[in-house]
């Protein structure tokens, strides 16, 4: 047996552990397989595989949330289209990621120096319901993926993606985002998007619209430095597309229409009307912490 100390000597050694105790980080909380219920996610919450928010639950992720997905392993449920490659947040119930300017929630792959596509994404799948504000999305196949879903995301920042917001037949607000230096900072097919005083700069592709847009605003928002084009229309857009009250790098019409891929370079694919268009930059309303 350890012999027993002196009081003189082992309330000082108390009082340090329990300083000591209160220093430690919190350990970060494991993820991984079906969740249901109500749920609230705090601190440092570590994914690994698919994980699914079943259709009832509800997911609050509170400001200063870290959520950091670990390489899939064997829990790689979902590969094929719409999943993705990696770890991913499936979310079919309600998920609200609301951070603050001083404590905002970050999307990351484990690895701070890994490249684009390390984690799936947050793959939103009929979600009745999500929001993100002042959130930072970094390192995802397709960071914000969303599927015949209700959806608003603001005021946050994504980066270092291979796609940083992709949708399919949603109804999506995206607003006052900074999307840059992502493969492609916006996707969609179909969905009816209001997107607007985003900035959209130093991505490969700013916009790419895949597929017969229909009920779309996309207004007030920076077009800048996107490096294969501002504007992509795929196969499926033969008809025009209505973009105007944007800002796009110049006040040039020359210079505006050769950042766009349409029917000025492929005669089957629709063109973008751009008229009227910003003369300067829009003030998207960004705020300091995501600059």
């Amino acid at each position: 047996m350890f012999p027993r100390l002196p009081a003189s000597i082992r309330l000082p050694v108390l009082l340090l552990l329990g300083v000591l105790a209160a220093c430690a980080p919190p350990r970060p909380h494991f993820v991984q397989g079906d969740l249901v219920g109500s749920l609230v996610w705090q601190g440092e919450v570590r994914l690994q595989g698919d994980v699914v928010l079943s259709p009832d639950a509800r997911l609050q992720i509170l400001p200063g949330t870290e959520v950091i997905f670990l390489p899939a392993g064997n829990q790689d449920r979902w590969v094929d289209h719409p999943h993705f490659p990696g770890s991913e947040l499936i979310v079919r119930g309600t998920l609200l990621a609301e951070g603050t300017p001083e404590a905002p929630i970050v999307f990351r792959f484990v690895d701070s120096q890994a490249p684009a596509g390390s984690w799936g994404g947050i793959n939103l799948t009929e979600s009745p319901a999500a929001r993100f504000r002042y959130c930072r999305f970094t390192q995802a196949d397709s960071a914000l993926h969303s599927w015949q879903s209700t959806v608003s995301v603001a005021d946050s920042l994504f980066e270092h993606n291979l796609v940083a917001l992709r949708f399919n037949s949603s109804d999506i607000h995206a607003e006052r985002n900074l999307l840059r230096r992502n493969g492609t900072a916006i996707r969609f097919h179909f969905g009816a998007p209001r997107i607007a005083h985003n900035e959209i700069r130093d991505n490969d592709r700013g916009l790419f619209i895949t597929s017969h847009p229909s009920d779309y605003l996309i207004e007030e928002n920076n077009f800048s430095g996107n490096r294969v084009a501002n504007v992509v229309l795929g196969e499926e857009v033969p008809d025009d597309v209505m973009l105007p009250r944007n800002w796009w790098g110049s006040s040039d019409p020359q210079v505006i229409v050769e950042g766009f891929f349409d029917g000025r370079r492929v005669d089957y694919l629709g063109r973008i009307r751009f008229e009227p268009a910003l003369l300067q930059p829009a003030d998207y309303g960004g705020n300091v912490w995501n600059q």
